[in-house]
């Protein structure tokens, strides 16, 4: 039996929430989605705050993180979990349209895992996060993390 591992997807944009959704469902992959619509939800999500302080005591598998975004851009997002040592072993992969290479050396300079350009062609676009949803959300072996 295979165990599916939870994934945050951290993005501002419905179409693509609804396209990321789709390709993790096809695979059967997205019944432990969770969508955090900006950032400053992603770290309630992730620090159990808020709507989420009840919250099932488990990190996701993967984040698949946007950069642009209102409140709080990916990039932020990032700075937070990798200074934070109850998350900063956490899988983040940016998951963006930003082709701009001062965000790509930031992300990296901040130790994201991946960095994805969103591919503008529908069946690219399912096929990239497929990849990703198959080996971030199965194949990937993360540390035990402790919650207290």
């Amino acid at each position: 039996m295979i165990i599916l591992k939870t994934i945050l997807l951290v993005e501002d944009d419905p179409r693509d929430v609804e396209l990321t959704a789709e390709a993790l469902n096809e695979n059967h992959l997205a019944n432990n989605l969770v969508i955090a619509n900006d950032g400053v939800e992603a770290l309630e999500f992730l620090r159990y705050q808020g709507k989420y302080k009840d919250r099932r005591p488990e990190d996701p598998a993967v984040i698949l993180l946007d950069i642009k975004m209102p409140k709080m851009s990916g990039i932020e997002v990032l700075k937070h979990i990798r200074n934070d040592e109850k998350l900063n072993k956490l899988p983040v992969v940016m998951l963006t349209s930003s082709r701009e290479e001062p965000d790509l050396l930031a992300c990296y300079e901040l130790g994201v895992n991946a960095y994805v350009v969103k591919p503008v062609e529908f069946k690219e676009f399912m096929e990239a996060v497929k990849l990703l949803g198959v080996f971030w959300g199965l194949l990937n072996e993360l540390p035990i993390q402790n919650h207290n």
